[in-house]
């Protein structure tokens, strides 16, 4: 049987269960009315919405194990009703992309049942970047004191910036950055915007919060580390009628006024619940296979993160109604 790090929670039964929610089982008729949405004959979209799902929730990397760990269960062939090839996995990515609008309203409609059955879900949430290195080399020079490269293998990356994490120095990476506004009481991502690694965080606060009240959450906090300690970034979260919860840079002469007073026990503990960033960032990376990248792209690693992120919400969402079943 194929190999590889297993998430826990993922089994046939549940994948099956996944694809059957209205949310989902809605992305896979849209896309099988849609009349372009299969790979060859015999892979229907159901499978192949299981296949992605499989991906994300069994931890695969790759495509080619995804197809052999479903041509070796015979469950999950149950689940997805098919087995589908390596070769229609990628066939289909490629028309996700062309049906992005599909898979973005199958994420909202996630999103907004989850916040049905969890009125305070987006209450406080944290706002964060982490990298995301490229499948690619992205060294200037061919080689040491060689002649420039005039091509690269994925021409959307560039060089930016990253902490040190752990054992881990921090400093240069060539790839991507994720941004992410998390659910500080539920740990769950509600808006995410996938970019080149150049540009500096502070300049996506504002789309993720205005992706927020999109989707019908209003955010009383946002909690943001010491990166986003600048003035316009404090206008525009308050602008949007937010709480900033910022660490302060040592070389601010004065703190900006706030309801909630800096340093006070309140702000230590709506400080804290920005950890909860951090730990999706380690959760969607480690347990969801959102990380290494295996796709080149800009277009390719913002789907790679979107159904990523689709697996990680209808799993939370189907966890969310069985609690409220058992209760």
């Amino acid at each position: 049987m194929a190999s590889g790090k297993v998430a826990r929670r993922a089994d046939a039964s549940e994948i099956a269960a996944l694809l059957d929610s209205p949310e989902v089982e809605a992305l896979i008729t849209r896309l099988d009315a849609s009349g372009d949405a299969r790979g060859r004959k015999g892979y229907g979209a159901r499978a192949l919405v299981g296949a992605c799902l499989v991906k994300s929730l069994y931890g695969l990397p790759t495509w080619t194990r995804v197809a052999a760990l479903i041509t070796d269960h015979p469950g999950l062939r149950t689940a997805l009703g098919g087995c589908p090839s390596v070769w229609a996995t990628y066939r289909f990515t490629v028309k996700l992309r062309e049906q992005s609008a599909a898979l973005a309203d199958c994420l909202d409609a996630l999103l907004e049942r989850l916040r049905e059955t969890t009125p305070d879900l987006g209450v406080d949430v944290a706002i964060d970047a982490s990298d995301m290195p490229a499948f690619a080399n992205g060294q200037r020079y061919v080689s040491v004191n060689g002649p420039e490269r005039e091509r690269f293998s994925d021409p959307d990356a560039s060089w930016g910036h990253r902490s040190a994490v752990s054992t881990r120095k921090g400093g240069g990476f060539y790839g991507y950055k994720l941004d992410l506004a998390v659910c500080t009481r539920t740990g769950l991502p509600l808006a995410w915007q996938t970019r080149t690694a150049r540009n500096h965080e502070s300049l996506f606060v504002a789309p993720l919060l205005d992706s927020l009240r999109a989707r019908g959450f209003r955010p009383e906090t946002v909690a943001m580390d010491r990166g986003y300690d600048y003035n316009r970034v404090m206008d525009e979260t308050r602008e949007r009628g937010c709480v900033p919860i910022v660490a302060l840079k040592k070389t601010r002469l004065a703190i900006p006024l706030s309801p909630i007073p800096y340093g006070s026990p309140e702000w230590k503990r709506l400080y804290r619940g920005r950890a909860a960033a951090e730990r999706e960032f380690g959760r969607l990376k480690t347990d969801y296979a959102l990380a290494p990248l295996r796709v080149r792209g800009l277009e390719r690693v913002q789907l790679h993160a979107d159904l990523t992120i689709l697996a990680r919400l209808a799993l939370a969402l189907k966890r969310s109604q069985e609690i409220a079943l058992a209760a």
